[in-house]
């Protein structure tokens, strides 16, 4: 029966695989797996339920939002072949609204995640040109309360300087140097493992839905507040 809970078992597959990381072991121990993946697809479906309860969500199905536990070893330095934790996204629908949510489980180092990971060239010329004529709005959104608390404030990684353009003296230099814009926050075994935490980790992203729709309204408008999407 589907109860959107993250089974004990799934987080023991996963304990199993970071001792056991090699082809050989997974091809003997697929059973384990499957039924594991089938929990994942699970949990994943009952969050995107709770998601769509507050947001508009692209991605259509819990499976769809997974990825998958093969490692593209490529452009890894370690060459294991799985991934030894569970993790998967949500795409916001709609060209008005921006960001996206991730979340990640593993024993000992689950959290969620959401906002702008990689901002192409153009929404990061739109963002840094919006933090350059409203410096103050952007510094009272940094140092804002709520997001600190709930995550720590906002994270990301930064240019050693300043942006090309721009100079080292700006007054909201230390905003115009991100080039993420991230807010992270971390579960525990036991809450990962609670039967109301799909709700938990629904109710925790609903708390950066200000700071998203804050970040949808400058990319998808001028500089003249004009919309630049239908």
């Amino acid at each position: 029966m589907a109860t959107g809970t993250v089974k004990k078992e799934s987080f023991d597959f996963l304990k199993k695989i970071a001792k056991n990381n090699d082809r050989e072991w997974f091809a003997a121990n697929k059973d384990l797996y499957t039924a594991a993946h089938e929990n994942m697809i699970d949990f994943a479906g009952a969050l995107l339920g709770e998601m769509n309860k507050h947001d508009q969500i692209e991605t259509a199905s819990g499976k769809q939002s997974l990825y998958r536990i093969y490692k593209d070893v490529r452009f890894s330095k370690e060459k294991v072949p799985y991934n030894d934790y569970w993790s998967g996204s949500f795409r916001r629908a709609t060209k008005k609204l921006r960001g996206g949510y991730y979340f990640h489980l593993q024993p000992g180092g689950s959290f969620i995640a959401g906002g702008f990971w990689g901002p192409n060239t153009e929404d990061m010329q739109r963002i840094r040109q919006d933090i350059d004529a409203n410096p103050k709005e952007w510094q009272k959104i940094f140092s804002d309360k709520k997001l600190a608390s709930a995550y720590g404030g906002i994270t990301g990684s930064q240019l050693a300087t300043a942006p090309r353009g721009y100079t080292t003296d700006h007054p909201a230099i230390e905003q115009l140097r991100y080039k993420q814009f991230i807010l992270k926050h971390a579960f525990t075994d036991e809450e990962v493992l609670s039967s109301d935490f799909a709700k938990k980790a629904s109710d925790q992203f609903k708390k950066m839905r200000p700071f998203l729709n804050f970040m949808s309204d400058v990319l998808t408008t001028d500089a003249n507040g004009i919309s630049l999407v239908d």
